[in-house]
């Protein structure tokens, strides 16, 4: 269990790239992430296999090993909901630089790449912690897992709370 610093993770939804089409008019998809019995959804999105969220979902993290679960659904009125698709993704890798000093280090700094591999993995692409502006971000493209296309793009924000006095 890596242990982390009292805060929150924000889990910006951005974009959906070539998601699969479920329906003859469109998908209409919306994403859900899990953890530790939190589940939190995105708005839907009509008629798109390319959809713009740019919404934040934030997590309470108490171990940065857990896999977070991430999946995609089309939204259907009269029967139950289409998978799309899912992706598994964890923080370790920016948990490690959350509890580094960066105070002195300029804004913009890539501070570590993580490669995609290993078993499991679902990064579709490098992906790098980036010290912005006194926070700790992480761009993620996460190819998804049981689907023939699709690519859901996070941005993880590390919101560490205020120690108490």
């Amino acid at each position: 269990m890596s242990s982390l610093p009292g805060g929150f993770l924000c889990v910006r939804v951005l974009r959906g790239i070539d998601l699969v089409s479920c329906d003859a008019k469109g998908s209409d998809p919306y994403v859900v992430l899990s953890l530790d019995g939190q589940k939190l959804k995105t708005s839907v999105m009509k008629k798109t296999v390319n959809p713009l969220w740019n919404e934040d979902l934030t997590l309470a993290v108490m171990d940065a090993s857990a896999p977070i679960k991430l999946e995609v659904f089309d939204k259907d009125t009269f029967s139950k909901d289409d998978m799309m698709g899912d992706a598994e993704f964890d923080v370790e890798a920016l948990a490690q630089i959350v509890q580094m000093d960066l105070e002195d280090i300029r804004s913009g700094t890539v501070v570590r790449t993580v490669r995609p591999g290993g078993t499991g993995s679902c990064l579709a692409d490098e992906s790098h912690i980036i010290w912005d502006k006194g926070h700790v971000v992480q761009d993620l493209l996460l190819r998804l897992r049981n689907v023939d296309s699709g690519v859901i793009h996070l941005q993880l924000r590390w919101v560490a709370t205020p120690p108490e006095d």
